[in-house]
């Protein structure tokens, strides 16, 4: 049975108070801890309490109401956060409502969507909330009975003690509770003894999603709400010149029009930061149809800007310097330019052996360059924002992934204190990285500030699919050194894109070869871009496991035993010492595919293709299956097996492991956004292609490693996977590979391979 200390530091981790009627409220963060504090014995629920970055409140009738803090976009961590602290409580589920927090920068950290990390970051914080809760029950019905605590057990939120057949709920002894102290530490429960963490549990949300009720951020509406809306330049490198409103001001509805400068010259930008066009058009009105129209006739003149640069600093990474180009960029262009940044400008990122001499000496050379264009994120909710902003304070509600980090932003931009800025998050409809980029929170608030009004910013999809934060375009040039019996003897991989990089240097092979080699480069471009569901993994996955595939079939091996060789070579001898995996976990994920799949007897007919990858703090291998039918990929069957240690919602995580899976396959089918003349050439979906229903996979199995092994990140891993396995299995179907994505959406017709 693990032993935690909830203190950390000077920073006491736990406090609670009396609630009006007996009840007890017990603080906790999901990370450190609380403010200093001790334990407060009060007749009533002050207002602050809620406040509180994250805590559970049990009444006095045994009803517990835990309250989360990071948001909610659909990965479902509203429900299986509470899921932790509500196991360790060892309180009946049915007893249990969840309520979402508002953002409270004091109290919390890492108070964002971001990386998968939510049930990583928070297990033993969650863990502890609820252990520390169920101790000083125990400790209050002992001293009431006049018993050992030892003596005193849990079950399902009632507390008893055997041996003189004494019980009380939860409710009845959580005033006394309140006031025992908070032990210096607490014993957690063994995995095995979970009733809660490792069952399916609805999702808490689910009922009010399917009645539409107010959940979204773009459903907020309060008394005297004003609605708002922006006009952006319509092509990168251009820049606002002139406004004539004449026309604009005399329509129905319509209470202003301004210019709006997003963010200050001097301003201090930070990682999120990111803003496409810092100077804007906003149009206000009473409603949406009437700023809409106004938006259609409005005259706005726009000119060129001349390159510039900007500093940033970068989540955990330190300040970079950041040039941003003049010029009106071409998709026909980028190719040819990253070709030759790539040959110019590639910077060694890790060396192990002699790669030089390995492909100089090597009987053969195998190499091969794959490309992806930009995509565009296409959240099912538009951008959109809430915001009240007076000499008073600003209070802002809205979908958005880093609140906590878009509160400095505010701060500085609005000329308000911290503590007069209250962000109030609701249910995003989609993020996917999109929402982490809050120039449309700032705008919101901006509005407001100048209408001395409620004002809810809304965007078109043309304005959010038009208005920069892109995935972006990549370019990897992979090649491999066999020799006279087709050992794999070198490795080098040249990787980069447009403002960023997808080289992730000490991932597999790195440690699995020799002879290894990676190259890094990026090339300036004004097309804003930023984080995309599982960042810069969802291209290098395909591109590494693509080529990996047909290194393989050069070697004359299965795709599958070629990967577990490099593995089993990783676990036993490994090649340098930064490599960022687990070979045995990774090899595991493979062999579980490998087995449920039962990849070696394929079905006739049946065209698979294999991909694994590690990201995230997980693994997920990935077998597809599809056949050609009158030249389109018709997807039978995706088997995924996933390492991210304890599930602890298993039909939430199998949800989003599809979720992501369905994701891939579309993005890599058909998404991609080209430009001309710096202009996107898309703007809405009857031309940007999305995946659709009859395209998704027929089914879809997921399997979890059961390994007992703290939590790791889900959201994400099983997303790369998925565009390296049907890469792979397009071949096999076509007899042609594919280096170029997307596979399928140029309108390609697919051969069957005779």
């Amino acid at each position: 049975m693990p032993i935690l200390k909830t203190k950390y530091g000077r920073r006491s981790f736990l406090k609670a108070s009396a609630l009006s009627g007996g009840g007890m409220m017990l603080g906790f963060s999901w990370l450190a801890s609380c403010q200093p504090g001790g334990n407060h014995a009060l007749s009533n629920i002050p207002k602050e309490w809620f406040d509180i970055n994250a805590f559970l409140k049990i009444a006095d009738n045994g009803l517990v109401t835990i309250i989360s803090p990071n948001p909610e976009g659909g990965q479902n961590i509203k429900t299986g956060m509470p899921m932790i602290v509500a196991e360790e409580l060892d309180v009946d589920w049915n007893d249990v409502t969840v309520e979402q927090a508002p953002l409270n920068t004091e109290l919390y950290t890492r108070q964002f969507i971001g990386g998968s990390q939510a049930i990583r970051q928070g297990w033993n914080s969650l863990r502890m909330a609820g252990a520390s809760a169920r101790h000083m029950l125990r400790e209050a019905a002992a001293q009431s009975w006049s018993v050992p605590v030892d003596e005193i057990t849990t079950e399902a939120g009632v507390l008893k003690h055997p041996s003189s057949g004494k019980s009380a709920g939860y409710g009845e002894m959580a005033g006394a509770a309140a006031n025992i102290p908070v032990p210096e530490e607490v014993k957690l429960k063994d995995i095995n003894d979970f009733m809660i963490i490792g069952t399916s549990r609805k999702n808490v949300d689910g009922k009010k999603i399917v009645t539409g009720q107010p959940l979204f951020g773009i459903d907020t509406y309060v008394e005297g709400m004003l609605t708002a809306m922006i006009v952006h330049p319509p092509a990168f490198g251009m820049k606002l010149k002139s406004v004539d409103d004449t026309a604009v001001r005399s329509m129905p509805g319509i209470r202003d029009v301004f210019t709006l400068k997003v963010l200050q010259d001097d301003f201090e930008r930070q990682h999120f930061d990111t803003c496409t066009f810092l100077e804007v058009v906003a149009i206000v009105g009473n409603s949406t149809w009437e700023v809409m129209k106004a938006k259609q006739a409005i005259e706005v003149q726009w000119e060129p800007f001349e390159s510039y640069t900007e500093e940033r600093t970068f989540y955990g990474g330190g300040k970079r310097t950041l040039t941003i180009p003049s010029g009106l960029e071409n998709s026909s262009d980028h190719g040819t330019m990253m070709t030759r940044e790539a040959a110019q400008s590639s910077t060694v990122v890790r060396k192990n052996g002699n790669p030089e001499m390995a492909f100089r000496n090597a009987a053969r050379v195998i190499e091969k360059t794959y490309t992806a264009p930009f995509l565009a994120h296409n959240c099912m909710e538009p951008m959109n924002f809430f915001a009240h902003v007076t000499s008073e304070g600003a209070v802002v509600k809205g979908p958005l992934q880093k609140a906590e980090l878009t509160e400095h932003t505010l701060s500085a931009r609005l000329g308000l204190p911290l503590e007069k800025i209250d962000i109030q998050m609701t249910r995003l409809g989609g993020g996917y990285g999109r929402r982490s980029y809050a120039h449309w929170v700032t705008e919101a608030a901006l509005i407001s500030q100048k209408m001395n009004a409620p004002v809810k910013l809304v965007y078109s999809r043309e304005d959010d699919m038009t208005g920069g934060i892109y995935r972006p375009a990549y370019q990897a040039t992979y090649r491999a050194a066999l020799d006279a019996d087709n050992n794999l003897v070198g490795f080098h991989i040249n990787a980069g894109g447009l403002s960023d990089s997808p080289l992730y240097a000490n991932r597999f092979p790195a440690g699995a070869v020799d002879n290894y080699l990676a190259e890094s480069w990026t090339l300036n471009s004004n097309i804003t871009i930023g984080s995309f569901r599982a960042p810069r993994s969802n291209f290098i996955a395909c591109a590494e496991q693509s080529f990996l595939d047909e290194v393989a079939e050069a070697t004359g091996k299965d795709p599958i035993d070629f990967r577990l060789e490099l593995l089993e070579r990783a676990a036993i001898n490994p090649v340098g010492e930064n490599n960022d995996y687990d070979a045995a976990r990774y090899a595991g994920v493979l062999e579980l595919v490998r087995e449920k799949s039962n990849w070696d007897q394929p079905s006739s007919g049946i065209h698979r293709g294999v991909s694994a990858y590690f990201c995230h703090n997980s693994y997920a291998a990935q077998v597809l299956d599809l056949t050609i039918e009158d030249g389109k990929p018709i997807i039978h069957n995706v088997c995924c097996a996933v390492d991210c240690g304890i599930v602890v919602n298993p039909d939430a995580a199998s949800n989003l492991a599809e979720g992501a899976i369905v994701d891939g396959i579309g993005n890599a089918l058909f998404g991609e956004l080209t430009f001309k003349d710096g202009v996107p050439e898309k703007n809405n979906f009857h031309q940007y292609r999305m995946i659709r229903m009859s395209e998704a996979p027929r089914n879809i199995d997921i399997h979890f490693v059961d390994n007992g092994i703290d939590p790791t990140g889900l959201g994400e891993p099983t997303f790369p996977p998925a565009f390296g396995a049907l890469a792979n299995a397009l071949y096999r179907a076509s007899g042609e590979r594919v280096y170029v994505q997307p596979f399928y959406g140029r309108g390609q017709q697919l051969d069957v391979r005779n």
